[in-house]
């Protein structure tokens, strides 16, 4: 059975109708128009009852009257079926969570990912906050905008990935070369560690170079998604759109 997700606000259901409405299952709305423009389509809709929010929506939630559900089984892709259509070119970068936990930290990586260019986000099975609607509201609906791809074992994954030509960045607090420094200069994944963590051992040994982001001394290290932010930049800067 089909994994549902319920989103909520203004932008996002918007966003979602507009950038994927095969992957809406049903939408509520006070708005009207919006109700009349979504039945033109074909597809579910009923007014919204803002004192019985549907799903496991808080009633404090600010949904401005905007409410979906989304099948999620629509919205993520397989990797291996990814991967066969899509066109490796050194302008070509990926992004691959490693047990990120916080969903609001995937919404906001999914966001940046999105905003500087990358070609997918790559996100584990297992160990790892998967997409919600919580994740969806968090990256302003660009979960709708960049392929999401699921994936199984990480270290399989990057095989698969090597063997297609790219090139694997593992960030972390110790690594020997700046981001900055890196010409990015073929096919590129960047692989983001967990929050408290960063990425496992064996999964570290498994990248052809880790990266660090400069910092003053004293210093805690960032945020994930602030550091994924920071080096899809890094990258779009050697590949401008």
């Amino acid at each position: 059975m089909s994994e549902i997700a319920f989103i909520y606000g203004k932008h996002a259901v918007k966003e979602a109708f507009a950038a994927c409405p095969s992957a809406m299952r049903m939408v509520y709305t006070t708005d009207d128009d919006f109700r009349a423009q979504v039945k033109k389509t074909g597809t579910a809709v009923e007014s919204l009852n803002i004192h019985k929010l549907p799903g496991d929506i808080a009633k404090d939630a600010v949904h401005q009257g905007f409410v979906a559900s989304i099948d999620l089984d629509k919205l993520m892709l397989p990797f291996d079926v990814f991967l066969r259509a899509l066109e490796v070119t050194n302008d070509t970068a990926l992004v691959l969570l490693g047990e990120i936990q916080d969903p609001h930290n995937v919404g906001a990586i999914i966001r940046s990912a999105a905003a500087f260019g990358i070609s997918g986000v790559l996100i584990p099975e297992h160990r790892q906050a998967q997409v919600t609607g919580a994740v969806i509201k968090a990256s302003a609906g660009m979960a709708f905008r960049i392929p999401l791809i699921s994936i199984g074992n990480v270290n399989t994954t990057i095989r698969d990935l090597k063997e297609s030509g790219f090139w694997i960045y593992g960030l972390s607090g110790t690594a020997p070369y700046a981001v900055g420094e890196e010409g990015f200069e073929k096919p590129s994944v960047f692989i983001l560690g967990n929050e408290g963590g960063g990425i496992r051992e064996k999964t570290l040994e498994h990248c052809d170079i880790s990266l660090k982001i400069p910092m003053v001394a004293n210093v805690e290290s960032l945020n994930a998604s602030v550091a994924a932010a920071i080096v899809c930049y890094a990258w779009s800067l050697r590949h401008p759109v």
